[in-house]
């Protein structure tokens, strides 16, 4: 079985920004949501996956993810996927040991940038970096199978 454990935080501050070592554009769509698990396939500039993750709130969730043909999932997001469809810009930042992940939403989601740490083991120590804010692991707004379904620009209170 496949584990992710990742926490998810706001950004307190741009300094991150100083620290990015490169950035990749993703677009993705989902092929199905339900209350256990969500289907999505997910583009880069030069690969494509699909994936299947567990809809278990918090911060340890089962997740499989496969390689595609890059032609076949564009199809498959311009076709089958329900709108609107996640684009983000996914920055790259090592603090210590880990490797940040900070995801700068655009599209229906612009404005919206949230913070993700992957960690080997529930109870693995993480350095938390100035310009981090809020944890948000426990808010299910921020997972990107609810930011598809309703996106941040419809948000009333944006946080």
């Amino acid at each position: 079985m496949a584990v992710e454990i990742e926490h998810k935080f706001l950004l307190a501050t741009n300094q991150w920004r100083e620290h990015v070592s490169h950035s990749v554009m993703y677009k993705q769509g989902y092929l199905s949501s339900q209350p256990t698990s969500s289907i999505r396939v997910r583009i880069s500039d030069k690969q494509a996956w699909l994936n299947i993750k567990s809809a278990t709130i918090g911060v340890q969730r089962q997740e499989y993810e496969y390689e595609i043909p890059l032609n076949d999932a564009q199809e498959i997001v311009d076709i089958l996927c329900t709108k609107p469809i996640i684009e983000k810009t996914r920055h790259f930042v090592t603090v210590g040991d880990h490797v940040w992940e900070i995801d700068e939403f655009l599209g229906d989601n612009a404005g919206l940038i949230v913070a993700e740490i992957e960690l080997s083991h529930e109870g693995e120590i993480f350095a938390k970096p100035d310009w981090l804010g809020e944890d948000v692991t426990q808010d299910l707004r921020y997972y990107n199978n609810n930011l598809a379904r309703e996106p941040y620009k419809n948000w009333r209170d944006h946080a």
